[in-house]
């Protein structure tokens, strides 16, 4: 059967495969990346590193550790915390990068570590941006990372990939950042939710590396688990202008460029998408998301006239603060000055960055204007630092999110939008840019591709994992199912609570009756995207404690799969038995009790509810390790 790109790469990094095993979307496997890269969060993980019992990294070479987010921050805490972290990859061998280096996704593509053509994770959502190098890059949870530290690998299971094919060329004055938000705003649906998405089409030839980053980092914000352009010629060029500007390493250099030439990986021609997406890029105009949500795009040819005010402007972050995204604003800022009762602040992505951009004068002029600098790091992008928003402030972002509250106060407004247009703004006092092109266009319907049948085969069963699982069905039909809704916020920080209080709790927000109508041993069917929004492990925990055998739903969100599977709770997806539960029974009951037995079949991948067989991803050797030992601390103990 044919491969995508992301498929092909996860075939070189994935572990443990049997004879001649290819692998397919839905595969859940052990993958052994070539990076792992942990940033302030670094603090947290050594705790449960040391907890599993490691002394050492497995593959010190394959630990890299950046300090990019707090860098404002120079309270004895965190200076204290950044030097404990330091102590620690020294001692491990671990390559480190200190506080005003830089952003880590901006070092992990500047250094070679995210390679073209190989596998990179990362314990931060936005290491998405590597696959604008066609470096298959992708998150996991703290928990993964430990892992990876202890044994040089985790686990994956492989998304469902898209495709979306880009034509056409950019109108001068749009960029990137334009593509990705008319991207965001026009198929908000979760059209591509926990998907990787491949980019493909002639159009891609027209986009650099910057614009190419810039849309794979925010394909995290579209919902995906990773976004992975082509490697092409741009992307030789790019890494021999590396050599050319800075000295080569173990990892960009005249023999590793040259193998890349010769041997890059490309999607086979045949190769199955789930979904496809057609994008004319001369389609796409300068845009803005918001205010405070991603899914709502307006183009420059409406906010023109609306002369939003805005108080602080922003062009920071590991999505557009690189030398191309720099010298687009300093040409729009050159020789003029930021509105007055406006603060722009200025962040590059790296010291390298910032260095380059100063010796082509960008730098300065953005000063000379009234730029605010900030060192090269996170910053107020992630509620950190100086230049926050307050009370009532609006603000316009050159960054890659703008929930309400993340820069700052739930009571103002955010605005994403390119640096062209964010300088532009600053010097306006509005939303503004100069753009008088404003066709009529209207944007093409997902595809969505009939599943290819799989090779029906028999999957075999790791000793102390069942054969065959039988449980009741409760039904909780609501889709988006949120962790809150699971496990209540409130009870998160407290440290001492008991495997029994989690269980007493376990869905209080979503449906009150729930604590009187589950039993021990009951199976929970629930709707689509389960398990969304924070990342709080206890909501996988107190399923699992209250004695629900484990859930089935329509599909879950990606960190809830990866906390349950890595403390030992079975999850398995099954939409067609979701959907017929919801035509069956409706949606009056939050929870219903069907007093109905269902059969799961692990050998051969199905489920029996009501006399109907529903089939299923195969659960391979990984994902039976896992629920066997108990979760991934237990797996890391018994390998180490």
């Amino acid at each position: 059967m044919p491969q995508t790109l992301t498929e092909k790469i996860a075939q070189l990094y994935a572990d443990g495969l049997q004879p001649n095993q290819k692998i397919h979307s839905g595969d859940f496997i052990y993958i052994r990346p070539a990076y792992v890269m942990t940033h302030d969060n670094t603090g947290a993980i050594i705790p449960k590193f040391i907890t599993i019992g490691a002394q050492k990294l497995y593959n010190h070479r394959q630990v890299v550790i950046t300090l990019d987010h707090n860098v404002q921050d120079k309270s004895e805490k965190n200076l204290t915390k950044y030097k404990k972290i330091e102590e620690f990859a020294k001692k491990m061998g671990a390559h480190f990068y200190p506080a005003g280096r830089g952003i880590g996704h901006q070092i992990m593509c500047e250094e070679g570590f995210s390679f073209p053509g190989t596998m990179v994770v990362a314990s931060d959502s936005h290491s998405n941006m590597y696959g604008g190098l066609g470096c298959l890059g992708t998150p996991i949870v703290r928990t993964d990372a430990a892992a990876v530290w202890a044994t040089g690998r985790t686990w994956w299971k492989v998304p469902p990939i898209a495709k979306v094919n880009l034509s056409g060329k950019l109108n001068e004055g749009v960029s990137g950042k334009d593509v990705i938000i008319t991207l965001c705003g026009h198929y908000n649906q979760d059209e591509v939710l926990n998907h990787v998405i491949e980019f493909t089409g002639e159009g891609i030839k027209n986009l650099s590396i910057d614009d190419r980053l810039t849309i794979a980092n925010m394909t995290t914000e579209w919902g995906a688990l990773a976004g992975v352009f082509p490697i092409d010629e741009i992307t030789i060029d790019w890494l021999r202008s590396r050599l050319n500007n800075y000295d080569e390493n173990e990892r960009i250099n005249e023999k590793t460029i040259s193998k890349l030439e010769h041997e890059r990986i490309t999607a086979d021609e045949d190769a199955y998408y789930s979904k496809e997406i057609n994008l004319d890029l001369s389609f796409v105009l300068p845009s803005i998301s918001g205010p405070d949500t991603v899914k709502r795009t307006e183009t420059m040819c409406d906010l023109k006239f609306k002369r939003i005010k805005i108080n602080k402007a922003y062009l920071v972050s590991c999505v557009n603060s690189r030398v191309e995204d720099l010298h687009q604003a300093a040409e729009i800022m050159r020789g003029k000055k930021v509105a007055e009762g406006v603060e722009l602040y200025i962040a590059a992505a790296s010291s390298q960055v910032q260095k380059e951009s100063e010796l082509k004068g960008d730098w300065n002029a953005l000063l000379e204007a009234g730029a605010i600098p900030l060192p090269p790091g996170c910053g107020p992008c992630i509620g950190l630092g100086m230049g926050l928003l307050k009370d009532g402030e609006v603000g316009i972002s050159a960054t890659n999110r703008n929930y309400k509250g993340r820069m700052g106060s739930p009571n103002a407004h955010s605005y994403l939008a390119s640096p062209a247009v964010v300088a532009a703004s600053a010097i306006a006092g509005y939303i503004d840019y100069a753009w008088e092109y404003c066709p009529l266009i209207t944007y093409e319907e997902v595809k969505i591709n009939t599943p290819k049948e799989k090779d029906k085969i028999s999957i075999e069963i790791i000793p102390g994992f069942p054969k065959e699982m039988k449980g009741n069905v409760l039904f909780c039909h609501q889709d988006n199912l949120n962790t809150d809704g699971i496990y209540p916020g409130k009870y998160t920080y407290i440290d001492d609570f008991t495997p029994e209080q989690q269980a007493q709790v376990a869905m209080e927000n979503y449906d009150t009756e729930f604590q009187n109508i589950a039993n021990d041993g009951d199976i929970i069917v629930g709707g689509f995207n389960f398990g969304t929004g924070s990342s709080r492990e206890q909501a996988a925990t107190a399923l699992k404690y209250k004695g629900i055998k484990l859930v089935i739903s329509g599909s879950f969100s990606e960190t809830y799969k990866r906390n349950a599977f890595n403390n030992g709770f079975l999850l398995i997806e099954v939409p067609e038995l979701v959907t017929d539960l919801k035509s069956k029974y409706g949606t009056e009951k939050l929870t219903l009790n069907t007093g109905q037995l269902i059969t799961i079949d692990f050998e051969n991948s199905k489920a029996v509810f009501n006399n109907k067989d529903y089939s299923f991803d195969p659960l391979g050797k990984a994902a039976q390790e896992l629920i066997a030992e108990g979760g991934l601390n237990n797996w890391v103990k018994k390998i180490i």
